[in-house]
């Protein structure tokens, strides 16, 4: 699978994420402080909560029900309860289209 657009750049606002579904897989897509784009799977690896209904902190994204972490660059936890990471997938910006790839996820 190639990128798919997801959304416009405009859609987005610094410090906020928003929910789509590539290939049946939930992403949070989501425009860091300094307006960075990244993409991360929705689903908290503690407790099945969308992430993308969190809270965007500088460069984390914290999960709303029981406010675990995670690195938007890694996917990585930073704190308990969570402690598996979620996939980072490829996202590219083109003009005002935001695109992810779910197929091609960055390990850190």
């Amino acid at each position: 699978m190639t990128a798919i657009r997801v959304c416009s750049l405009a859609e987005l606002s610094p410090s906020s994420a928003r929910k789509v579904v590539v290939d049946g897989k939930p992403v949070a897509v989501v425009m860091d402080s300094a307006g960075a784009v990244h993409a991360l799977g929705d689903t908290c690896t503690h407790g099945e909560i969308s992430l993308s209904e969190g809270f965007v902190e500088d460069d984390a994204l914290e999960c709303w029900a029981h406010g675990s972490k995670f690195d938007l660059a890694t996917g990585k936890p930073r704190n308990f309860p969570a402690y598996e990471p979620v996939p980072v997938y490829t996202v590219s910006v083109e003009g005002d289209d935001v695109l992810v790839d779910v197929d091609q996820t960055i390990s850190a």
